[in-house]
Order: C-alpha cells, then structure tokens, then sequence
C-alpha cells in the first residue's frame, strides 16, 4: 500500500507533466524520481492542495521552468505598470515579467532555467486538473484591444483534450500601477462541463527574502503572519517587503463567502505565493457550464506600491484605484446626502411623520429622502401601505422635490411574503430537509426566493417598476440572499433550480443578486443602488465583488438611539478598519442619528464615507438645521471641485477608536487640497499632533469649519513633523479645510 507522500508526489507529477505520466510502470516512476530531485516536501505538497485523498487542484502549485524555447509574448502596461505574458508549447501561459516601473521593482523572477512563476491560473474540469503551466492548453489567439482610458489583453486557450477554452483576460487603466484579470470559461462541446476549485491569479511574487516580507489582512488593516488563508472579510491583502516598502495589494472581486485568497509567504526563500481564488471547502464553489455557455469569473487586481513612497503609497494608490476602477458611477460627482427613515420610526413611518421629515431634511441640505420598511403593503410588493399612507406615495414625492431632494425606497429583494404576487412555491429557496427558508424580518417571517431561478426576473422588473412609479434616485436592496447574516444556513437545496446541487447554489445565488442589478442599470444606469451588509449575507462586510454587482453598501447597523450608544465611534471603526482598500464612498455606515450624540460628532463622521443620516431630524432645532445646511453646502461643493477619494489617512487611535484617545482622517486630492477631521472623544485632549508626511512638497493654508477661522498656513515639512491642531473650545471636533497655496 502506498503511502501519503508517494501518492502526493505522483499527483505532484501527473500535474507537472500534463498528464503524461500515470499511475503504473515507468512513466510513474520517472516522473517520481524527477520530483524527489526537485525537493519538494509533503508540506509543500499537502499547502499546494494536491492532496492523496483525490484529485485535488493546485491551488499556486510549483513546477520547474522548461527548457525548450518559448513561444510568443505579449506586454501590457501603461508608465507605470508592465506585464509581459508568454505562452510555450512546453511550459504553457504564464507571467515571464512583471514590473514597477516608478519603482523599478521586478516583482516575478521567471524565464528559462529558472523557478515558474506560478500557474497563472488553474481549477479542476470534470475532475481533471487544468492549469496554465500544466500544457492541458494549446494556443489559440492573443491579442490587445485599447479604450480611451486603458487597455486589455485577451489571450485565448484550448484545452487539448476536453471542449473547453479560456480566455485569459488582462486590463490595466491610465493612471494606476495595476493590473485586473479575469478568466472567460467557455464550454464547446455538447456535454455539461463541472468546474471547482478556481484559482483566477495564481502568481509567485518576488518582493524579497522571507525574512524581510509583511502582511496585512483584513482589508488591509490588521497585520498577520505571512502564510495566510483570506475569507470573506479579505477583500483587500498588502503583502510587502518590511525594508524596501516594495509591495503588492491583492484585491479580490470574488463575492462574499466564495472568496479565498492565499498567501504563501512560507514555501520560498525568494517568493511569496498568492493565490486568488473561490472557496473550496467552507462556502465551496461549483459551476456548471452547459453546451455553448461561457462563464466569466470575477476579476482580481494586483496594485503594485512602495510604503513611503510619495503617490505609489497605498494611502494614496488604493484608495485612487478602487474608486476610480472598481466603483460604478459614485467617483464621478461624490455621494449624495441620504436620510433614511428606519430609526427611529422603523416600520411606524407614516404620511404625517415623513412629511414633517421631509421639511427638517430639505432644511438641512440632505439631496436623498429615503423611506424603509413601512411603505409597501408587503414584502415583495409595490403596492403602497395605504392605512400608513393615504393617498399613496405621490404626495411625499412632491413634497420631497419641491424640497430639492429625489426619493428613495427600502426593498427585499428575495425575502418576500407568501401573499405577495412574485411569490411561487417553486421559486422558494429549500432547506437541507427539503422545506421552504424563511428568514426572520420586523414583519414577522418571509420566504427567502432561490435568486438561481426564474425569480430573478421578477424581482428585477419589480425594482424597475419601482424605480419609474416613484421616480426613484436610489434603491436600498435589503434582506436575505445567499446567507442570513445572524445564523441561518447558506444556499439552497431545491432540485430544478439553476443549480445541479447545494454547493453550486452558492456561486449561483450571487449571480443572480448581479443578473438582477443588471437588468436594473440596463433600463435605469443613473439609479443608485445599495446592497446591504444582510442581503451580501455577512455583518459590516464590503467588498470588491459587491462593488461589481452595485453601488453602494449599507454596511452596517451601529446602535445610535441613546447619548451613550456604540455612535459614530463605532461608525468610524468600521470606516477606518476598511478604507485601506475599499472605496470609503461606497459606505453606507447605518444609523447615525442627526441629533445624538452632537450634531458636530454626526457630521464629521459622516463625511468620512458617503454621507448617511437617521433619526428623528423633527427634534432639530432651526438652527440646527441651518447649522447642518451651511456645512452640507461646504461639503458639497468641497467634493465637487476636489477628489478627495484619491486617498485616505487615518490619524490617531484608529486602529481601535477609544474614549480615552483622539483620531481621525485626512481626504486628500493629490493637487494638495481636501479635509482633516479630528475627534477629542473623552480624552480632554487640548490638540492632536497631526502627521501627513505624504503630502506633495508644497505650502498649505488651513481653515477651521467648525468655528469658520482661518488656522494658519503650514509646510510639507511641518506635516512630517507633525503639525499640531488645536480643538475648538468646547467642541469635541475639529473639521479642517485645507488648501493647496497655490504660487
């Protein structure tokens, strides 16, 4: 009986060669032999995922270069990032060179002789392992396309045994050191194709010795080790050299609980393995791909930076990357001021009460009035609670435009009630016993809707209908989807549906949520949405894949009812724990109350994401509101005339926001203009000490608009040293305006 290691090496071996050696005889036995030269331990075996339990995909995988001659290249770049991919009969597609070019950095070491540079890609088809490097693919085409703010490379495979073909994608956009690749799986043949164990950019970066390199997980904030499996709250890894500051961020659109990313730190004395990927074992991905159908995957960026390193910081290179590429439209003019009805009211909003709101909002400079649950009769219906609002919606719509705002509305998307038109029996998600989900909401207990079926289609044509009846500028998509967010099960297991099974749900449910968003931007492309945290099923989650699929997160609910709540404190701990790598102005940070605990407090939070505002604004005073509209004003046109979303710092205690301690953040366009926000919290701080060493050379003048009085004009160097900023007496923050002097 053969053991572990010698079944992990043959697997090791059949991968390497293409298939070419088996099982039995001397092909087994060369192919062993030539693996035991390369020295490659169990565990580097058993972390590669070629596992002797079965047929397992590489998940980076490890193979020596080839030495026959290679085949064709192809270079795309823009001045500042550069990636050559070659493609040889011998060795197949992979990355032959990949550069920083501000930088200089060479950040893969592969060529002839050399170690590969990893897979490029790889995932198992109808259990056979396929893999870039592994030769199962011969070449069909490559070939660059340009539009007019970037390029793409598009390189096309064959499978040469199974009817299959990938396109191998590659984009990069004037102006950022990146690269996004996506895959393109296209089924040719006349038999269902079954795909697992996806792996979108398999790479061996070269950032230095093991020694020196760093992590930082959890959107970018939290250091860890450097041998590292990513879940769904890592949308966004920085690995870097600690003394070069040479890095690399790992961005993953893969959607929610699919997502997987790899970093194998550990495994090379001159590489760092990563690998992007779908879930293989907890929310584990399988696709069917039916005859004639192509199935994209979702993208994954590499942004190449330098720690320290003027604009190729990540302060400033992700935060301009993310919204500039990955966000769909709210980069263009900033996000709007949206209320939002739920607290206090909750499902209690009526006429009398939205009326008396609509005035205090329009008062107050809001540009978004928004109505939660409450408003429809029923879930999944667009027919209006008529006991809650005689007459219809049509007079709060023409009150809140003769105020200046536009509509919004609370939708389920797939939580809906029996009674409710969209509802059929054979759209109904299923549990593992075979019974109807149901999710627990403020109305009671709703069905959860399969989004793998032909329920999407409904569900988007009720949006839409949504959307033109009450004129509607933004849309809050809400409820259970894939994963209740406070503990019940994921997917669906009903048989009929889109899915052949439980696990193929999963991926399934997700694409339905962006099928029907699609459909939406089809008919409606200027409509904002907003997935919420519960219908991308995880608490305070956001990521790269939603951003895809949407505009806007509602990202979470932070108790905000009393003076003594969780509050902006709590607001600003999500913000600052995920701006790294997110788009801060696709946040929805949920529910900061207008009138607690300051107004002051809830502005200056607010403005740090995209602006949202609850609570029962009636309790403002009128100058309160007049207060809050000559600061939404500033901010606005602030906005307006400076890309603040180019970077952002937190400042501070902000890796845990405490009473006893300030922070805050600084929005900076890179032309030196943008904002500082500083909070005293309980820490009786007279100042903050406020380091942006950042910041372009130059001299910058500073205006408090709390107190309206200019603060005095500071230099690059003294933003290195730290400038010191004094608290406004009796205020508990202080919003600085600061200004490029411009010669």
């Amino acid at each position: 009986m053969r053991n572990g290691r010698q079944e992990a090496l043959e697997l090791l071996c059949l991968w390497g060669h293409g298939g070419a050696a088996r099982r039995s005889g001397t092909g087994t036995e060369a192919a062993m032999k030539d693996a035991e030269q390369r020295w490659i331990s169990r565990r580097r075996v058993l972390q590669s995922g070629l596992l002797a339990a079965g047929a397992a995909a590489a998940p980076w995988g490890w193979q020596a270069a080839a030495e026959e001659p290679a085949g064709p290249s192809w270079t795309i770049g823009n001045d500042r990032i550069e990636r050559t991919l070659t493609f040889d009969p011998a060795r197949g597609l992979y990355t032959s060179r990949f550069s920083h070019l501000q930088t200089g950095a060479q950040l893969v070491t592969a060529g002839r002789g050399g170690r590969s540079a990893g897979q490029e890609f790889s995932f198992l088809c109808n259990g056979q392992g396929c893999a870039g490097t592994n030769r199962a693919f011969g070449l069909v085409s490559g070939g660059l396309s340009t539009w007019p703010k970037g390029k793409a490379l598009t390189v096309r495979l064959r499978h040469r045994k199974l009817p299959l073909e990938v396109d191998a994608v590659y984009s990069v956009y004037d102006g950022h050191a990146a690269t996004r690749k996506h895959l393109v799986l296209r089924n040719t043949g006349t038999e269902p194709l079954h795909l697992s164990h996806l792996n979108v950019e398999a790479l061996d970066l070269s950032l230095g010795p093991e020694n020196e390199l760093t992590l930082l997980t959890q959107y970018g904030a939290v250091p860890r080790e450097i041998f590292y499996t990513g879940r769904s709250e890592d949308a966004g890894l920085l690995v870097a050299n600690g003394r070069t500051g040479q890095g690399m961020a790992v961005i993953s659109e893969v959607p929610g609980y699919m997502k997987r990313t790899e970093i194998g730190g550990w495994d090379s004395p001159d590489a760092v393995r990563i690998g992007v990927m779908y879930d293989t074992d907890l929310m584990p991905f399988e696709r069917m791909i039916e005859p004639g159908e192509e199935f994209a995957t979702a993208a994954a960026s590499l942004v190449s930076f330098r720690n320290g390193d003027g604009f190729r910081d990540p302060h400033w290179a992700l935060p301009s990357y993310t919204a500039q590429v990955l966000e769909r439209r709210v980069d263009r003019e900033g996000p709007p001021w949206i209320y939002n009805t739920w607290e206090p009211f909750e499902r209690g909003i009526n006429r009398d009460k939205a009326l008396e709101l609509i005035e205090a909002a329009g008062a107050m400079g809001m540009e978004i009035f928004t109505i939660d649950d409450g408003w429809q009769q029923d879930y999944g219906s667009n027919a209006v609670n008529l006991s809650s609002f005689p007459g219809g919606l049509e007079p709060i719509l023409k009150a809140v435009e003769s105020r200046g705002m536009r509509l919004g509305l609370w939708i389920p998307m797939a939580a809906i009630a029996k009674t409710a038109a969209d509802y059929r029996p054979e759209w109904a998600a299923l549990d593992q016993q075979g019974n109807p989900k149901t999710t627990g909401t403020m109305a009671g207990q709703m069905t959860v809707m399969c989004m793998a079926t032909d329920y999407r289609d409904r569900a988007a044509a009720r949006i839409n209908d949504a959307i033109e009846r009450f004129r509607l500028a933004y849309v809050k998509l809400d409820l259970t989807t894939i994963f209740n967010a406070y503990g019940e099960a994921p997917g669906c297991w009903a048989k009929g549906h889109y899915h052949a099974g439980w696990a193929e749900s999963l991926i399934r449910i997700y694409e339905g949520i962006s099928y029907v968003t699609a459909k939406v931007y089809e008919k409606h492309p200027d409509v904002l949405l907003d997935l919420t945290f519960e219908l991308w099923g995880q608490k305070h989650i956001i990521d790269a894949g939603l951003l895809a699929a949407g505009d806007l997160d509602w990202m979470s609910n932070v108790d905000d009812r009393t003076r003594d709540a969780a509050g902006p404190r709590q607001a600003r701990q999500l913000l600052y724990a995920r701006a790294a790598t997110m788009p801060a102005e696709a946040m929805l940070i949920g529910n900061l109350h207008a009138e607690l605990p300051t107004i002051e407090e809830s502005f200056a939070t607010a403005i740090g994401s995209a602006p949202l505002l609850l609570g029962d604004l009636r309790k403002l005073s009128a100058a309160d509101r007049a207060w809050y509209h000559e600061k939404t004003g500033w901010f606005k046109a602030l906005r307006r005339k400076t890309k603040i979303s180019e970077s952002f710092f937190p400042l501070g205690s902000w890796r845990q926001v405490t009473a006893a301690a300030w922070d805050g953040f600084a929005r900076m366009a890179r032309n030196g203009d943008g904002v500082i926000v500083l909070f005293r919290n309980e820490s009786d701080a007279a100042e903050a000490r406020v380091k942006l060493p950042l910041l372009p050379a130059g001299a910058y003048r500073l205006r408090s608009v709390i107190t309206g009085v200019e603060v005095g004009t500071v230099s690059q160097a003294d933003w290195a040293g730290g400038v010191a900023v004094r608290f406004p007496e009796g205020q508990p923050v202080e919003v600085l305006e600061v200004t490029a002097v411009r010669s």
